[in-house]
This record gives structure tokens, C-alpha cells and sequence, in this order.
């Protein structure tokens, strides 16, 4: 019996073993797809006269020539101070009126709440572009052509953030917040002091989202802004088009403009992840 007992349970650690030896590898592939274009732009960066559609990943004479190629071409230090202020100036109001909106919708009761709910829920399947047209016209009337105003306005909340932080904060206790309006808290006070602090990592995923979509803007800052005021992601048309072509310049840059989102998600990781399986689990 016994040594039937021990047979049934190395059975059992041997497949535990396989299946997480099999997991692992299939992560692997998948971080390998993913991360595989990357990788090979980087190293595309450094190359200087070789094959760049090469199937090799490290170059021969690694040369820094396509990134000085681009300091020379494009105000970089410029670009880098516009993006700031465009995706900073755009996080700050989405993660305010974002959780701002988000609060009465989890925390109070008023007619017809489920069906601004359902709106805004249905509001996530219309595409961007669906807007662009309506969105110009208003930020052309209000004369905000030209300005960094002109760009975070139109992106200042957006509904995921919204819905996002409604689930954040359905998870904190009714308890808490009728205890601090018994000892005399205001609805705002009762936002601030009480619900803010409980939902940080939740706002610390839509700091993180937002300021990966809002550096990546490329589209409305072209049609508002003047060519002074482009972010990087913008910029970075002018590698092709105000010197002779050359996909290692193209590389140069666009390594050069995701890499303050790459440290951004570095730093952050920890506290993204957890909280995304968290809500994935909710």
C-alpha cells in the first residue's frame, strides 16, 4: 500500500512537472514573438552598411552613427519636452476627472445610473477616428489650433479609466465612507481623504496606460500642432522625409521614443501586474 501510495504521488509530481516545464516554454515563445521586433530594431539601430533584413540579431561593426544621424536631424531635447507636456498635462486630467467621474457611479444612488453605465460601456466599441472630425471642428472654434491645449483637451478622460476606477472602487467597504460622513465629511472630502487612498495601485495602472497611449499620440498632434510643438511620436516623420532615407535613422528614433515608456514600465511593473490580475480575478 505503501509503495502504491508513492507511486500514485511521483505520478503526480512528475506531471505537475511536465505541465509547468510545458507552460514555461510556451511563455517563452510568447515573450520571444513579442519581444523579437523590438530586439531586432535595436540591433538595427547599430548597424551602419550591412544587410539590415540579415538573420542575424547582433550586429557585425555596432556604430552609434544612426542615432547621432537623428540628434543632427531632429530636435530631440524639443520633441522630448512637448511629449512631456502633452502626455503629462493629458495623465493628470484623465486620472482627476476619471475618478472623479467614476466615484458617484460606484458610491451613489441616482436615476438612472445603470444605463449611464451601459452608454459608457457601449461608447469603448466606437473607434477613435469617429470622433476626429466633430473634435477638430470644436478645439478650431475654441481657437486652440497651435496649442498644447489644443491636444490634451479632446483626451482628457477617457472611459476605460472611468470604468476602471468604478471597479476599484466597489471594492472598498460602504462601512468606511458612512463612518466618515457620521463624524461630518463632505462628499469630496469623503473622495479624498477615504477613497483615493484605497484605489492607489488601480490609479497607478491608469497612470501607466494612459501615458503609454498619450506618448504614442501621432495622429491629432499632427493636424493641431505646429512643427515646433510635435511630441517624438510625431517627429519622427521628418527622419524620412528631410533626409536621405535610411531605415537605421528610422530605427535610431523609434528606439529613442519608446524607451521613456520602456523605463516607466520598468519601474511600475510590479504594481501593474498585480493589480491587473487582480481585476482580471474580479
Amino acid at each position: 500500500m505503501t509503495d502504491r501510495n508513492g507511486r500514485l504521488h511521483f505520478q503526480r509530481m512528475a506531471r505537475r512537472t511536465v505541465n509547468k516545464t510545458c507552460c514555461y516554454i510556451l511563455l517563452v515563445l510568447v515573450g520571444v514573438l513579442c519581444a523579437g521586433p523590438f530586439a531586432w530594431l535595436l540591433s538595427t539601430s547599430f548597424k551602419s552598411n550591412e544587410n539590415i533584413y540579415a538573420l542575424r540579431l547582433l550586429p557585425q561593426n555596432p556604430s552609434i552613427d544612426a542615432y547621432v544621424n537623428v540628434f543632427k536631424l531632429l530636435n530631440i531635447g524639443r520633441m522630448l519636452v512637448n511629449s512631456v507636456i502633452i502626455a503629462g498635462g493629458g495623465v493628470l486630467l484623465n486620472l482627476i476627472l476619471g475618478a472623479l467621474c467614476a466615484y458617484p457611479l460606484a458610491k451613489m444612488d441616482f436615476y438612472g445610473k445603470k444605463l449611464i453605465n451601459t452608454l459608457l460601456l457601449a461608447t469603448m466599441i466606437i473607434p477613435a477616428a469617429a470622433g476626429l472630425v466633430v473634435n477638430y471642428i470644436t478645439i478650431q472654434n475654441l481657437h486652440l489650433n497651435g496649442s498644447y491645449w489644443g491636444v490634451i483637451l479632446p483626451n482628457s478622460v477617457n472611459v476605460f479609466s472611468i470604468i476602471m476606477l468604478r471597479q476599484a472602487y466597489l471594492a472598498v467597504p460602504k462601512e468606511l465612507l458612512d463612518s466618515a460622513r457620521i463624524d461630518g465629511a463632505g462628499e469630496l472630502r469623503v473622495w479624498w481623504a477615504i477613497l483615493l487612498p484605497q484605489i492607489r495601485p488601480s490609479m497607478l495602472t491608469v497612470v501607466i496606460m494612459d501615458f503609454i497611449n498619450k506618448w504614442n499620440m501621432f495622429l491629432w498632434p499632427l493636424l493641431i500642432l505646429n512643427v515646433d510643438q510635435y511630441p517624438v511620436a510625431t517627429g519622427m516623420q521628418y527622419i524620412s522625409q528631410s533626409f536621405e532615407y535610411k531605415f537605421v535613422n528610422v530605427a535610431a528614433g523609434t528606439v529613442l521614443s519608446v524607451l521613456p515608456v520602456i523605463i516607466l514600465f520598468v519601474i511600475f511593473q510590479k504594481q501593474y501586474v498585480n493589480n491587473t490580475a487582480g481585476a482580471m480575478k474580479g
